[in-house]
């Protein structure tokens, strides 16, 4: 028993040994790593961004759509057969030039038809203004009745009304004879054939022969939240606004055209109200049905406080940014910001032109502490590589 109690406390020693050496090796490692970093932190690299100032476009970004100019799709005005197709599919087409001809010989042999019958009441109508004059004179000699003589006379003013209606016959003839020429009504740009030789067709029916589009001008339609609409009707009634169209993939040298249409009203469900840009498009860069980015240039704002926005943190105390110091240490900063240009922000409080800001490794920077600055960047060269945000919304 002596032996057994004697193992026990040696145990419970063995064991109150152990937790206080754990203990104590664990104290040491914590104020080891509370006292090691603050001693050996090295400079963070980062890259710097000069504080500018240059003048800014005012802008409203937004999706457009482009669309077409005009759009008609050709349609048959008669029945008839289709004997001749005299264009391509996917051709430019100008004005008046013929697209489609239909059988002429059923409609001419109407025309011929309403000839024949017109000049038939013209010799009828002849005879009967003979006959009238001849029984005006043999009622002055009393040879007959008055009631006879109006008979006749009557007879050819009806033979008269005759040939007025055979007339109108024959050029409602050639009209349906002209019908069978199909033309373009406008300088355009063909799309698919519907309907192909030999085929019947029938008056105004469906589907349509072809489709034409105009795109040279064309139009880019996108829409503006209301909270702009009087900025963009202030602006838009002392000049022409320039809209500016990006194609998808391009970031620059984009399209420019004219504000030429604002909406009557606002879109109720949505919040917005519809704008149209009208472009030249002589190169063709735009097409009908595709999306681009567009700018609507409102004015400019001249010297402007500009840096890369990718240099703006955000903070429980709003947006800072770091601000390098002389001793190359980083300033955190409060800033106010009015707006974007591409990758550019424009601020209105907190810096000043000529002073540098971390714009990329924030991540690896404290407050106040030591940077090394790998190089330097202007804001000419953020916005030259910059995209167009659409969503950014601009001024």
């Amino acid at each position: 028993m002596n032996n057994i109690a004697e193992r026990a406390r040696r145990l419970i020693l063995l064991f109150c040994l152990s937790v206080t050496l754990l203990a104590s090796g664990c104290s040491k490692k914590d104020k080891a790593q509370v006292a090691g970093p603050g001693l050996v932190r090295p400079p963070a690299p980062v890259i710097a961004a000069d504080v500018e100032q240059r003048d800014v476009p005012v802008q409203i970004r937004a999706i457009g759509n482009v669309e077409a100019y005009q759009t008609v799709q050709i349609r048959s005005q008669v029945n008839g057969q289709i004997v001749k197709i005299l264009f391509h599919e996917g051709q430019d087409v100008r004005a008046d030039q013929l697209l489609f001809q239909l059988d002429k010989r059923p409609f001419q042999a109407d025309l011929d038809k309403a000839i024949g019958q017109l000049h038939h009441d013209q010799a009828q109508a002849e005879n009967s203004r003979v006959e009238a004059q001849r029984y005006l004179g043999l009622e002055k000699d009393g040879v007959v009745s008055h009631e006879l003589a109006d008979q006749m006379r009557m007879q050819a003013k009806a033979d008269i009304s005759a040939v007025e209606a055979d007339k109108a016959a024959v050029d409602a003839a050639r009209v349906q004879l002209q019908y069978t020429d199909i033309a373009a009504p406008i300088d355009s740009r063909t799309g698919a054939l519907l309907i192909n030789l030999g085929n019947l067709v029938k008056a105004n029916d469906t589907p349509y022969l072809v489709q034409l589009n105009q795109i040279t001008p064309i139009y880019v339609t996108f829409y503006v939240p209301e909270a702009s609409l009087d900025q963009v009707r202030r602006y838009s009634s002392s000049t022409q606004l320039r809209v500016l169209a990006y194609p998808k993939g391009e970031a620059t040298n984009p399209a420019v055209g004219r504000l030429t249409f604002i909406d009557n009203g606002v879109d109720t469900t949505t919040g917005t109200f519809k704008v149209k840009g009208t472009f030249q498009n002589k190169d063709r860069r735009l097409w009908p049905g595709e999306f681009v980015d567009v700018a609507l240039e409102l004015s400019t704002q001249k010297n402007a406080i500009v840096i890369p926005t990718k240099a703006i943190q955000t903070g429980q105390q709003g947006d800072y940014v770091y601000v390098i110091r002389g001793d190359s240490t980083a300033e955190p900063r409060l800033v106010k910001t009015t707006g974007t240009y591409q990758n550019l922000t424009l601020i209105s409080d907190g810096l000043n032109p000529g002073e540098r800001v971390i714009a990329d490794g924030q991540l690896r920077v404290a407050p106040n502490a030591k940077v090394t600055v790998q190089r330097t960047i202007s804001g000419s060269q953020t916005s030259a590589a910059s995209t167009p945000n659409p969503a950014g919304g601009g001024l």
